[in-house]
């Protein structure tokens, strides 16, 4: 009985170390995995911020050009005003209104 005793020993010992190394090598693997998961998600969270300030730059970038066609937009109404067709006139071609009389100053030597 007592060689029967000691050969059960024998392999609860070795069932207890493959137990064991089964369960370190079951730690170390969820360990590698909660690394890689971790790296990941930190990661990911950089790209979402990235993305995030490249959105609020965007949305700015959007407002500016708005602004800029509500101008050309007035800038294209004041254009077909009868008033810049006389400014522009008068500017550039030297024009003047009937009964106008256009004075010029005279260049002193």
């Amino acid at each position: 009985m007592k060689e029967r005793e000691e050969k059960n020993s024998g392999r609860k010992k070795k069932v207890r170390k493959k137990s064991r190394t089964t369960e370190f090598s079951i730690t170390v693997v969820l360990c590698c995995l909660v690394a890689v998961l971790t790296v990941k998600g930190i990661s990911l969270q950089q790209k979402v911020n990235a993305n995030a300030s490249r959105l609020s730059s965007l949305d700015s970038q959007i407002e500016e050009e708005k602004q800029r066609t509500d101008d050309i937009t007035a800038l294209k109404e004041y254009m077909q005003t009868d008033e810049y067709i006389e400014k522009t006139a008068r500017e550039k071609f030297g024009m003047v209104k009937d009964n106008e009389i256009l004075f010029k100053e005279s260049q002193s030597k």
